[in-house]
């Protein structure tokens, strides 16, 4: 076979190796199924017009992206609404999978770490306890198979249709006081009531924070959590997490830090096979064009995003090199 200019056309043949641990390290560190049901329906969702917690989701049907505990709340909403509602196709909804992770103690262990590093936790004291801190955390859907994610950027074989997808975490990215337009009313009492509970239950010495869990369609949640004082110390530590090639099992170190514990978060959801951790789903059209896009180099926030992730993760590596 040869190109336009008479030239051997190149073969690419794309090759993924799964270290032989994998997953006997996934069942020793998961989060049970149940377990993480019941944290998540800790997880309250506020009607968008007057703050009620939820108990029956109310969502409007166009956007999906907000919620309210009457069509009276909706209506009332409207006009502030309407300049930003546009139709868009879920997955399986991203509020599901923003309870699930929020439910999952490995995976907010990491994450936790990652924004301690991030919003400066261990910087200033006063985070967290007189003075709130928020972590947009922008999350996306991938193909399970990352030979799969390969031919959608590289665009050189089709995909199946129904292609099996998952949750990752593109970036955590931390609320600048002096940049960013201040914390809304109900941002605030939210971590107001949060920071109260907190001292009440007797975690008055952990700080309490806001996270905005916000994909590529713009619609966004936001919760109040906790970080421990054993999860602070693990970042104080500063200890490097020791990995090993799938390909000849050398051991190598990575440092820990905020890129290191998103890596390391996106592959425990990556290992998992049988949707243990329930963020599995079948990608959308518009999943999928997210990443073909980002293989057209185009400029767009979603691409910049994942392009992001992809330098920073070395899963990826071999699929940059490809397109250079």
């Amino acid at each position: 076979m040869t190109d336009a200019n008479n030239s051997p056309a190149r073969e690419i043949v794309h090759l993924h190796v799964t270290h032989p641990d994998r997953d006997d390290i996934f069942r020793a560190t998961a989060t049970p199924s149940d377990l993480i049901k019941r944290h998540a329906k800790t997880f309250g969702v506020q009607c968008t017009q007057c703050q009620k917690v939820l108990d029956k989701l109310l969502k409007c049907s166009k956007c999906k992206g907000v919620w309210y505990c009457s069509k009276e709340c909706q209506k009332e909403h409207w006009p502030t609404h309407k300049s930003a509602c546009h139709a868009v196709e879920c997955s399986s909804g991203a509020l599901k999978f923003v309870r699930m992770f929020c439910g999952n103690i490995t995976l907010m262990m990491y994450l936790k770490v990652a924004i301690i590093y991030d919003c400066g936790l261990l910087d200033n004291p006063r985070l967290g306890f007189d003075i709130p801190f928020m972590a947009r955390v922008d999350i996306a859907i991938e193909p399970t198979e990352i030979l799969d994610f390969a031919a959608l950027y590289l665009n050189n074989r089709t995909v199946a249709e129904k292609l099996k997808g998952m949750v990752q975490v593109n970036t955590i990215s931390a609320w600048d006081p002096n940049t960013h337009p201040p914390l809304t009313e109900m941002r605030l009492g939210l971590w107001r009531k949060a920071r109260a509970e907190s001292i009440a239950a007797g975690f008055g010495k952990d700080p309490v924070g806001l996270i905005e869990f916000l994909n590529y369609t713009e619609n966004s949640s936001t919760a109040a959590f906790h970080i421990s004082s054993s999860i602070l110390d693990t970042a104080r530590k500063r200890e490097p997490f020791l990995c090993s090639s799938a390909v000849t099992g050398k051991q190598f170190e990575k440092p820990m830090d905020s890129a290191t514990c998103i890596e390391c978060l996106n592959l425990h959801i990556r290992a998992d096979g049988q949707n243990q951790l329930l963020l599995r789903t079948v990608m959308t059209e518009q999943d999928k064009e997210v990443i073909r896009a980002a293989g057209r180099n185009e400029d767009s926030l979603s691409v910049s995003l994942l392009n992001y992730k992809m330098q920073r993760e070395l899963l990826y590596a071999n699929i940059i090199k490809l397109k250079r």
